[in-house]
């Protein structure tokens, strides 16, 4: 990004090659229409790029861009006027190849949980953000991003072992 604030605009062309495609993801596991997350996966580059000159390289140049990222879904969901994540029907947030049973207990599982325990849950085990990268990208303490991960893994593990409890059968 330094290179590309210096004049260098193969710089910027590398930064898209090598980020494209995880901003993508980051969009598409979190809206329903993968237009939508095609045209913030652009949005988010025109604002890399309108912003050039203000930016510092303070910290992983990562989290900067999915910091970007993260503002513009924000703000996508505040014009929406909607408070709940768009249905996770279309989304796949599991690896490819996974039993399909799986992945629809895993969605359902996602879809239940309380939208910021939902987040900080999917940048870390989705993106493989570090607690302070999540931090950062919250505007969150650490110790608050642990307690969402931990509370969140607790209810998605919850959630999905009793998805499989034999119906009908009381404790």
């Amino acid at each position: 990004m330094v290179a590309f604030r210096s004049g260098d605009h193969a710089a910027f062309d590398a930064i898209f090659e090598r980020y494209r495609d995880p901003i993508w993801r980051f969009f598409r596991r979190r809206v329903a229409d993968s237009r939508q997350a095609e045209e913030l996966t652009q949005e988010t580059f025109l604002a890399l790029l309108r912003g050039a000159s203000r930016y510092e390289p303070k910290s992983a140049f990562r989290s900067y861009l999915f910091g970007i990222a993260f503002n513009l879904l924000s703000a996508s969901r505040r014009e929406e006027h909607r408070t709940a994540m768009a249905p996770l029907d279309d989304i796949d947030p599991v690896a490819p190849g996974c039993d399909a049973t799986s992945v629809l207990w895993v969605r359902q599982a996602l879809a239940e949980l309380d939208e910021r325990d939902r987040e900080v849950l999917m940048l870390r085990e989705y993106e493989h953000f570090s607690y302070d990268e999540i931090a950062t990208l919250m505007g969150v303490a650490v110790g608050t991003v642990r307690s969402r991960l931990f509370r969140a893994r607790l209810a998605l593990k919850e959630k999905l072992v009793g998805s499989v409890e034999p119906q009908g059968v009381s404790q």
